[in-house]
């Protein structure tokens, strides 16, 4: 039987993959040994893909929508995607799924027995997104976090064989801080589509309103929100290279650079001078090898 990740992938498929390159770090780098690339690819496909589906950004042509089994008058229902996705989530640990995506997932779910607690915490991140627009509090952030990111690095442990209670927690603290970080670069993106991912408690403190996120560019107290949010994620950062220290060989070097890249995008909206309203600032590949060794020799000393 010909293994599903070999089966060549459809234009909608390839466009979904494709946004790889756009991560804050490298998702399946060339180091890596091929079953854990392939893997990391069908995990990051699966996220991808949700997150797609949660923000109305599906290829047009209606191929997800279809593959889905979701009838052309609800293709833009992405509550009724969502649905349609999840039991098709069931079909990879039951039966055959039917989205190219999660057929190329099938054989990493089999191989590394992973779990669909994960999967469907994505999932249920990305119907909060469609009833919930604002977060109160910094833990009720950190609630969604929960569901929208971590699940992601407890996948990557469990295709690696590496979970301890010790490391998904050190996961978490990194997973949670990239989700952060993301939530920086795209405020004015976010705002667009009518979310805001900065607590409404430390809009009130900073004396930011919505309007302000509305500008063109960002005004001093904006400026001093999102850098005191920066800290928040510069410090879950750094509380988890413990995670890195605690692996050796090449999946060392791929926590790294997890770790790497959220500190390198740190480093861009510093440089941007807090303003992230003009654009998302992003990483630079110099900026990013320099965490990573710094990120590497601090884990040396901790692991």
């Amino acid at each position: 039987m010909t293994d599903p990740r070999q089966a060549r992938p459809g234009a909608t498929s390839r466009a979904t993959l494709g946004k790889a390159a756009d991560e804050n770090f490298p998702v399946a780098p060339f180091f890596l040994p091929r079953a854990w690339r392939d893997d990391l690819m069908a995990v990051y496909g699966y996220a991808r893909l949700v997150d797609d589906i949660g923000d109305g950004d599906l290829a047009p042509g209606g191929a997800d929508a279809r593959h889905l089994g979701v009838a052309p008058e609800h293709a833009e229902d992405r509550l009724a995607l969502l649905d349609a996705f999840e039991a098709d989530l069931h079909r990879v640990f039951d039966s055959t799924p039917r989205h190219p995506l999660l057929r190329a997932l099938q054989p990493t779910v089999e191989r590394c027995g992973l779990a669909p607690g994960p999967f469907l915490g994505l999932i249920a991140a990305n119907r909060q997104d469609q009833v919930v627009g604002r977060y109160e509090t910094y833990d009720d952030l950190l609630a969604y976090c929960a569901l929208s990111a971590n699940p992601v690095g407890r996948l990557v442990l469990g295709i690696t064989g590496t979970e301890t209670p010790e490391r998904i927690r050190r996961s978490d603290e990194i997973c949670t801080a990239l989700q952060i970080v993301e939530h920086l670069q795209d405020v004015a993106e976010d705002l667009g589509r009518d979310r805001i991912y900065l607590p409404a408690e430390d809009l009130k403190r900073f004396h930011v309103t919505e309007d302000d996120l509305a500008r063109p560019t960002a005004g001093a107290s904006v400026r001093a929100l999102i850098a005191f949010e920066a800290e928040r994620a510069r410090a879950l950062l750094h509380a988890g290279v413990p995670l890195v220290g605690s692996v050796r060989g090449r999946l060392r070097l791929l926590l790294a650079g997890f770790t790497a890249g959220g500190l390198a995008a740190l480093d861009a909206i510093t440089d941007a001078g807090y303003d992230v309203l003009t654009g998302p600032p992003g990483p630079t590949k110099p900026s990013l090898l320099r965490r990573a060794g710094a990120v590497l020799l601090r884990a040396r000393g901790e692991g």
